[in-house]
């Protein structure tokens, strides 16, 4: 199974619903997803943070990713009627994204990364749904949220991995989603 597990990746501006359509998908598809490791070391070590800080969120990404993609490895018991798929809550381009944001560069280590780290398809989530206030949330402001889409927007453009913009209601979002997971799996 390992060799056939499809990897696809949900990114985007913050409150663009990536998190509750990673879980959709997951519960859709019978499988696992990858929680946003960002907001688990933000919540344990302070919402302030430095370069260095995303460096370690990197880190901790990765390690959270490849511990589910083991684990979805080591099942064999799940009967899938299609390929094996694993959703994550973003990757490495959203620590890229923000870096460049917050502190106008970002580091090679996370650049290596995103160049060796392969995925199967992209869904990139548009600022088209209202911004929900949270405690680690920065950028309600709509021209800002565009700004940050296009900012994924142009990554998106500039690499091998198909991708596609998921936009809508909540509803849309899911049925878009479920269809360019269908067109990669079938």
């Amino acid at each position: 199974m390992s060799g056939d597990l499809k990897k696809i990746v949900l990114i985007g501006p913050e409150s663009t619903g990536k998190t509750t359509l990673c879980e959709q998908l997951a519960s859709h598809f019978n499988t696992e997803w990858v929680n946003e490791h960002a907001r688990v070391y933000l919540n344990t070590n302070g919402k302030e943070y430095t370069p260095s800080d995303l460096e370690k969120i990197a880190a901790g990404q990765i390690q959270h990713e490849e511990e589910i993609i083991r684990l979805l490895n080591q099942k064999k018991s799940v009967s899938y009627t299609h390929k094996p798929v694993v959703f994550i809550d973003t990757d490495l381009y959203v620590l890229k994204v923000w870096s460049e944001i917050v502190f106008n560069h970002c580091s090679n280590k996370i650049l290596h990364e995103i160049a060796v780290r392969k995925y199967d398809l992209y869904l990139l989530c548009e600022p088209d749904i209202p911004w929900i206030k949270d405690e680690l949330r920065e950028h309600p402001d709509e021209m800002m949220r565009n700004k940050i889409f296009h900012h994924y927007k142009e990554a998106m453009i500039n690499q091998q991995t198909p991708w596609k913009i998921i936009n809508g209601d909540h509803e849309e979002r899911l049925s878009k989603a479920i269809n360019a997971v269908n067109q990669l799996l079938f």
